[in-house]
């Protein structure tokens, strides 16, 4: 089975250029984890199996996770209006926006940058600059003014910033910044030992350097760092830095109840939007397909590609509005996937 995979993954990096680890288990067995690419172009270092990568909105499982913590403990409900829990008052966000429209992407809230309407998330920063949002309350004027799409609950729309919202509801909630919250209760109690939220003007270890691949006119491709295109350090709805063994282990303690109650943990894998026959949102704040085969023919949604993390039975995959980003993970059965690039 190791060569098989093998041959899949050295054909996905000479093909389509990945550039990140591949991690398949079966159980606690290791069947395959390697590492391709290069961590630093410049100076063409490569990735190891230690190598950390922004997982973009892969964080907002570890977001979602977060929620439903604070939901065990009672301090909030999925039926909480989260503007008047918030205290955040004269925005265009409706007061009956509760969080469970905002982990279903049924707020109708406006985004930062709609993806779905092929929005640019990079334009955010031409006229300001993106250091200048760094913390979860810097995301509100970007989209908190702007009108709303639909009523919370007509209809479902792919959204990043409902999670900056989750992000403000879990600091309220607990009298700590989101990114200490993630690191005290989703990170360390699920073992992620190398997971962390690495900002692009620290020095970090083991990080991968992101790029986006440009095609000129004659075909030929140049690589360009991310490093404008989106704020210096992770968010509530993307940008935690982790590695393939430790999205592993994150899962693993969904599973075994470490990091949420049974029936917590039975409500994220449970489909409970249905937006026609073929897509389906979970309470995890990810849009999944039934079957990788259904998404033949449809227009995929732009943000969130196939995501469907906890249902142990679904092909998982991002690409993420972070330029050269995207995140990949499958989990059937005994047997996990994790892979980033």
């Amino acid at each position: 089975m190791h060569a098989d995979i093998e041959a899949i993954v050295q054909d996905h990096y000479e093909m389509h250029d990945f550039s990140g680890v591949c991690l398949v288990k079966r159980g606690d067995d290791v069947l395959f984890h390697e590492a391709y690419g290069l961590a630093h172009r410049g100076f063409q270092i490569p990735n190891t199996l230690s190598t950390r990568f922004d997982t973009a909105s892969i964080t907002k499982l570890f977001t979602a996770v977060a929620i439903w913590q604070l939901i065990d403990r009672g301090l909030i409900g999925l039926d909480t209006a989260v503007m008047p829990y918030l205290e955040i008052a004269e925005t265009a966000i409706s007061d009956d926006v509760a969080i469970f429209h905002l982990l279903t992407h049924t707020s109708g809230i406006a985004d930062d940058a709609d993806e779905e309407a092929g929005e640019d998330y990079e334009l955010l920063f031409v006229d300001k600059p993106n250091y200048s949002v760094r913390e979860t309350g810097d995301f509100l004027p970007q989209f908190a003014f702007k009108p709303s799409l639909f009523a919370p609950g007509e209809d479902a729309r792919y959204n990043n910033c409902a999670f900056v919202l989750l992000g403000l509801v879990i600091e309220k909630a607990t009298g700590v910044d989101y990114r200490t919250y993630v690191q005290q209760q989703v990170f360390a109690r699920a073992g992620m030992t190398d997971s962390e939220f690495c900002a692009m003007d620290g020095i970090n270890r083991d990080l991968a350097e992101g790029y986006k691949a440009i095609e000129q006119e004659n075909g030929s491709i140049v690589w360009r760092k991310n490093i404008y295109s989106y704020p210096p350090i992770g968010s509530p709805d993307g940008g935690a830095t982790v590695t393939a063994l430790d999205l592993d282990r994150f899962v693993r303690s969904i599973f075994s109840g470490d990091l949420v109650t049974v029936a917590s943990r039975e409500m994220l894998r449970s489909p409970c939007i249905l937006v026609d026959e073929w897509l389906r949102i979970r309470l995890q704040g990810c849009i999944g397909w039934r079957d990788p085969g259904d998404r033949e023919g449809r227009p995929e949604p732009r943000g969130c590609h196939s995501v469907d993390l906890l249902s142990r039975n679904r092909y998982v995959e991002h690409r993420s509005r972070q330029p050269g980003l995207q995140c990949l993970e499958h989990a059937a059965g005994p047997e996990v996937v994790a892979g980033q690039g």
